[in-house]
């Protein structure tokens, strides 16, 4: 077991919300075509955390969060959520997918509701809420989204590409799981709309304390967002760690196939100059401050700070 994962696991005194043992997936175990997708991995997570979840296709990474609510059983090791064995019994763990909501890459091809609000209150009306709680749900979470009133009442088909997408992660969210795992989801977006989307998914996470993972392949988003990182790689927990000692170990990361922030590479090369900084860098916020630091001591005046 790597260092890192190591230090993760050991010491921690809180209950993670969600952990595994020695967890292995085979998919056509037994056949020909048997492949392993996640081979003995072992994690914890706390509750409230913003999670980035990387690694290059085929790594595991798909497959890993499925456990998480039970679309996959695991073929040996465990899941516990809360501490419960997730398949403790013959049938995964009740409510968990309630408790654990998983939204799909493109979820809003998966919208068909007649209006928004329908929509949005699909997840809740199967959770047999009465319909005052059903509408405080898909309101509060319309809220927190950016979602207006006025497109509650419409078709969800008359929406852009980018409301559409919010009105599918509210879908999820307003049944209001203790897990939210994103796939994805800012694919097929362009600058703004990816922006936007995470900044709702922060502002979810900080209303409401509940546990975010995001995959991503984007690692200036990960950079920007994630408290912890997982890496998988090859089918294997590579790394799961603070975000900037993930992308402190950058060529590791790049020879796996992966990308790191471009500011890393920038301060990287600043640093075979001579150029050093005490920290690893890697958000262009972070860079801009610990340039104006450099220059401010460089020149002695102080006065780059306030530019």
């Amino acid at each position: 077991m790597c260092k890192c994962i190591k230090n993760n696991i050991e010491g921690r005194v809180k209950l993670a919300i969600l952990r595994t043992e020695n967890l292995t997936y085979i998919y056509g175990e037994g056949t020909p075509f048997q492949k392993t997708a996640v081979d003995n991995v072992t994690l914890e997570i706390q509750k409230g955390e913003i999670i980035g979840v990387i690694g290059h296709t085929g790594s595991g990474k798909s497959t890993l969060i499925q456990h998480f609510n039970g679309l996959l059983k695991p073929t040996s090791g465990k899941v516990f959520f809360n501490g419960v064995d997730i398949w403790a019994g013959k049938k995964v763990l009740p409510d968990l997918r309630f408790k654990v909501g998983l939204v799909f890459q493109y979820p809003e091809y998966q919208i068909f509701e007649e209006t928004v609000y329908k929509d949005i209150a699909y997840g809740p009306s199967n959770m047999k809420l009465d319909k005052d709680e059903i509408k405080r749900c898909v309101t509060e979470t319309a809220d927190i989204l950016g979602i207006t009133s006025d497109m509650l009442n419409r078709s969800p088909f008359e929406l852009s590409g980018g409301q559409k997408r919010r009105v599918a992660i509210a879908g999820v969210m307003a049944m209001r799981p203790e897990v939210l795992i994103l796939d994805e989801p800012t694919a097929g977006l362009d600058p703004r709309g990816r922006y936007t989307i995470l900044e709702l998914i922060k502002k979810y996470n900080k209303t409401t304390g509940c546990t975010v993972l995001i995959v991503s392949h984007s690692m200036e988003d990960m950079a920007e967002y994630a408290q912890r990182i997982i890496v998988m790689n090859q089918s294997g927990l590579f790394c799961f760690d603070k975000t900037a000692d993930v992308f402190a170990r950058s060529e590791e990361i790049s020879q796996m196939g992966l990308d790191v922030p471009q500011i890393t590479k920038v301060f990287n090369e600043l640093k075979k100059s001579g150029i050093v900084f005490d920290d690893e860098i890697y958000t262009v916020r972070y860079a801009k401050e610990k340039i104006l630091e450099y220059i401010s001591r460089r020149d002695g005046t102080g006065l780059c700070s306030k530019i």
